[in-house]
């Protein structure tokens, strides 16, 4: 019988598991578990990233049978003398890329470790250099505002109803299994064989927004495979309604978030940039509903043939914007371009709006969601929580309430996994006040459910994803020093 004890926390695992392990270890490697690494460095990222292919059973539950792949990148740390481990840098979405995360944030993450960690992450099924699918979907069905059911500008939503039920039925005749196994279970099963392929007993781990989820799960299947755990933008974890949840929640998210972008677009010094669009605050908001209900009548030809700026496309913007500051110069130019009195100023649409997603982002965006779980409610059920949900918050016109494929998704093929307080005593949260995506009282209920597992760190701040991405030095302070030391606060915390 082995033992092991952490932070209050005694497993106790019996011969057979141990054994069970070891040959879960071994058939791994056998099934080209092991890693072959090559440089794949590009320019302007970090110069020492690695790349390689991992290849995973389709089904775990026929571990011999059809096997998909993933791309797998690293940074290795260059102290080995610091070495402890290694940290997994777990993406959001669903739908984010592991590799291009680590791209992008690794060098920044790399010097805040001191060479504590191997960096590593991985592209999930159905993303970038993964397996992916295909729903088939025509051009229309892929733009991001209409896969995410914007209603119609009177409220009525008889166009999602069709178009859900369109991209269901396109995606079940052909998406295939592989789309059937993009789930968080098969992305945490992923992870831990990864984990073996990397010979590590123990993962520590950053993850961002749904990235949480899929930490959270592991941490609760896997708690002796977890060393130091931080979940940054968490949501409600109920495994009755997780993603339909989150969706619902965003709608209070953009007015917890909005009054950021409102005294930023009024400040004065914004009229030096001629990005000011009011004189207060105040008036920011009837400003942009207005010209959203404009739009609604009367689309804007923007600088992309065939893709008007119309009021949901407006309202869409505003969404993506709101995730951090760096965008509200963005949004502001968009909004005074569709104010303009000439009509030959043409809007140019935000990056994701101005064109249709690739099939296989399509695929992945609804794949994940409709199979974790199964949404709740008939179409006149529907129909009545978003107009409740438009009445009650303009910003986002009812679309966090409305139908989506999932409606008329087969059923999923395992139930969601329940968080609770069972566990080891080390993982960190760190959660905005403002966040237009994982609000702060969905936060809340991952606190609540993960107990004395957890601290919370609150950060004082707007945006999506707080660890060395919105500048709150007091946050990233309390996040770097939990990796490298293991060191968390004695209670939760708070960052003004």
């Amino acid at each position: 019988m082995t033992t092991y004890a952490r932070s209050g926390l005694v497993l106790v695992l019996s011969a057979a598991a141990v054994a069970a392990s070891l040959t879960a270890t071994a058939t791994a490697t056998a099934a080209g578990g092991g890693l072959v690494w090559t440089d794949c460095a590009k320019e302007g990222g970090p110069a020492r990233q690695e790349c390689a292919t991992l290849t995973v059973p389709l089904d775990y539950g026929d571990p011999g049978g059809e096997q998909v792949s993933l791309a797998v990148s690293r940074i290795r740390s260059d102290r080995p003398e610091a070495r402890r481990g290694t940290l997994m840098v777990i993406p959001g979405g669903p739908g984010s890329s592991g590799v291009q995360r680590l791209s992008q944030r690794g060098a920044a993450l790399a010097e805040e470790m001191g060479g504590a960690y191997d960096l590593v992450a991985f592209d999930p099924r159905g993303v970038g250099g993964s397996s992916t699918a295909s729903c088939a979907l025509d051009a229309d069905d892929r733009r991001m505002v209409n896969l995410r059911s914007w209603p119609a500008a009177d409220g009525g939503i008889d166009e999602n109803v069709a178009r859900s039920r369109r991209i269901a039925e396109a995606c079940a005749r052909n998406g295939g299994e592989v789309l059937r196994s993009f789930s968080s279970a098969n992305q945490v099963r992923d992870l831990d064989r990864l984990r073996q392929a990397l010979g590590e007993e123990k993962l520590s781990a950053w993850g961002v927004s749904y990235g949480t989820y899929v930490g959270a799960v592991y941490a609760q299947k896997y708690p002796e495979r977890t060393d130091r755990w931080v979940l940054d933008s968490s949501a409600d974890p109920d495994p009755k309604r997780v993603e339909q949840g989150w969706m619902r929640n965003m709608a209070r998210g953009a007015d917890d978030r909005f009054p950021d972008f409102a005294a930023w677009a009024a400040a004065p010094e914004r009229e030096a940039a001629g990005l000011r669009l009011a004189g207060r605050a105040e008036d920011v908001r009837p400003l942009v509903l207005g010209l959203a209900a404009r739009l609604d009548r009367a689309p804007r030809e923007s600088t992309t043939p065939g893709m008007p700026l119309t009021g949901n496309v407006l309202r869409q913007a505003l969404q993506n914007a709101l995730y951090r500051d760096a965008a509200f110069p963005g949004l502001a130019r968009l909004i005074l371009s569709a104010q303009d009195p000439d009509p030959a100023v043409r809007p140019v649409l935000p990056p994701g709006l101005d064109k249709p997603l690739s099939d296989e982002d399509a695929a992945i965006t609804v794949g994940v969601i409709c199979n974790d779980v199964k949404w709740s409610g008939s179409v006149r059920s529907y129909e009545r929580a978003v107009a409740a949900d438009r009445a009650a918050h303009p910003l986002t016109a009812g679309l966090p309430a409305n139908i989506t494929p999932c409606s008329f998704w087969k059923a999923p093929a395992e139930k969601p996994t329940r968080i609770t307080d069972r566990g080891a005593s080390n993982i960190l949260m760190i959660q905005s006040l403002r966040d237009p995506a994982t609000p702060y009282f969905g936060g809340l209920k991952m606190r609540a459910a993960l107990g004395e597992r957890a601290r919370l760190v609150t950060v004082d701040q707007g945006g999506h994803g707080m660890y060395l991405s919105n500048g709150n030095a007091c946050g990233d302070r309390a996040v770097t020093a939990f990796l490298r030391t293991g060191v968390r606060p004695e209670r939760d915390a708070y960052c003004g």
